[in-house]
């Protein structure tokens, strides 16, 4: 299932709006990238793959605006752990990115 993503700059998170309730992404920019802080979804909208679809979406879209991404939420982390492709762009997977861990 799609779930269309809302880049609420102004809140600095990504969101899901799905039957009243609200799953999202915090977010920070730092220079050269993005930090993804923390994942929270609605226990009601729970075993729907919407984390799943969001930690997708964002980093999609940290590669598309040519940022590299620090997951310091776990559950981003894991995702990039177990999704090869996105990797090359974490600073906290490759070792080549380790001067922007600071």
């Amino acid at each position: 299932m799609s779930y269309n993503v809302i880049d609420n700059k102004t809140g600095k998170r990504f969101e899901i709006h799905e039957e009243g309730y609200m799953a999202f992404e915090d977010y920070e920019l730092f220079e050269g990238g993005i930090s993804y802080l923390h994942t929270d979804v609605p226990k009601e909208l729970e075993g729907r793959g919407i984390a799943s679809a969001l930690a997708k979406y964002i980093l999609d879209y940290a590669e598309k605006n040519n940022l590299k991404v620090k997951p310091y939420c776990p559950y981003i982390k894991a995702y990039i752990d177990k999704h090869e492709e996105y990797q090359a762009n974490s600073v906290f997977h490759n070792p080549e990115l380790a001067y922007l861990k600071k």
